[in-house]
């Protein structure tokens, strides 16, 4: 008797080892799968920017990054005490303005180096739903523009919706495909966003599913990996899930991770990253007595 439907994954033409540069971007998924690849010694650069979670915000931050541009004070807001960037998640905000633009435009300038080096980019996307400002005491910059992060202002000041399959698409056929000819894995994230309900999530991941199989369909180094089907169809059962009942627990971030060796790391990759792991937790640990 097989108690689960297991999610099967070919192993993929594309071939990840410890020589590969790896930039990681998108939603807080991305930060357990790349917390797992530096323990396992790989070289990454994981959310430079902080959390992004709709397609919009990440494909604005890497096409920064990928001209060096810096923001100015006009993408910063002042709100409870701390400015804060609209296109930055909140670990930059502070209450001295030049220090969130310079810890921005360092993170935009080090994501730019970075690129120097054609690295694997892993992508994951986490909602179709975005906000775009709406507030007229705004900088004429921002206007209408999508933010990555609402800082806790009011609800007023925002618009939201659902983006469009073709919108998605354009946003990275147009903005970064075209220029970055570097190969690009995307995954959608199997978190929850519950905020529009049960049947809201579904349309907002469904959005991000068929655009990405579009991406994948016209873009040669474009790839798709499933961590959402697999917890979806694969671990579907709340013992897989943490507290909040929305986020993966660790086994079941440790099961994705296990299969994502699996498509993309040769046997060789795979051993070397276990030895990198027993050698991290070795470096974890502390003595009892000195």
């Amino acid at each position: 008797m097989q108690l689960s439907t297991p999610v099967n994954i070919a192993p993929s033409a594309l071939s990840i080892s410890h020589k590969t540069p790896l930039l990681l971007l998108g939603s807080c998924f991305t930060d357990e799968i790349g917390a797992r690849l530096q323990m396992a010694g790989f070289d990454c650069l994981c959310n430079p920017f902080g959390t992004l979670y709709n397609p919009f915000s990440i494909t604005l931050c890497l096409r920064r990054a990928m001209q060096d541009e810096p923001i100015s004070q006009d993408y910063l807001v002042w709100h409870e005490g701390l400015w804060h960037s609209w296109l930055h998640h909140g670990r930059f905000s502070h209450a001295d303005s030049a220090q969130v633009l310079d810890g921005c435009n360092r993170a935009i300038h080090d994501t730019y180096l970075f690129l120097q080096r054609n690295p694997l980019i892993i992508i994951t996307l986490g909602t179709a739903y975005t906000f775009f400002l709406n507030d007229p005491a705004a900088a004429p910059a921002m206007q209408g523009q999508p933010v990555a992060n609402c800082h806790k202002l009011p609800a007023a000041k925002f618009l939201r919706r659902r983006l469009s399959v073709e919108e998605v698409v354009d946003c990275f056929r147009y903005q970064i495909l075209d220029d970055l000819g570097v190969p690009i894995v995307f995954t959608v994230s199997p978190i929850r966003h519950l905020a529009d309900g049960a049947h809201g999530n579904q349309l907002s991941k469904g959005t991000l599913l068929l655009a990405v199989d579009k991406l994948v369909q016209e873009h040669e180094n474009c790839y798709y990996f499933d961590s959402y089907e697999i917890v979806m169809d694969e671990l579907r059962d709340y013992r897989f899930y943490a507290r909040d009942m929305c986020h993966p627990s660790d086994v079941a971030v440790d099961i994705i991770w296990e299969r994502f060796q699996q498509t993309f790391m040769s046997d060789a990759t795979r051993e070397v990253a276990r030895q990198q792991e027993r050698l991290w937790r070795q470096r974890q640990h502390r003595p009892l007595h000195e």
